[in-house]
């Protein structure tokens, strides 16, 4: 199974903030009808991770932190059930 931790911006009263809204580094909007980017949030497909930080770059390091580790366990089970087919 492929799991998925999408990326989604927000703003300050926790309305999605859409991705056609530019934000500088810091969030500060670029998009004149914005308030500006007030947090980042991921959250897996596999239910056992989240996170929501106002650092986009800090939440999108741990998502693919995290994302990689299932990559890492899908593999494991992978050699394990070819070694047991054997």
């Amino acid at each position: 199974m492929a799991y998925r931790a999408p990326l989604t911006n927000h703003h300050a009263d926790g309305t999605l903030c859409p991705a056609e809204h530019k934000h500088t580094s810091s969030g500060k909007a670029l998009h004149p009808d914005c308030p500006g980017r007030a947090y980042t949030q991921a959250i897996c497909s596999c239910g056992g991770w989240e996170m929501k930080q106002s650092g986009k770059g800090y939440v999108n390091e741990s998502r693919k932190r995290h994302l990689s580790g299932h990559a890492q366990g899908l593999k494991v089970l992978r050699d394990l059930l070819r070694l047991d087919g054997s």
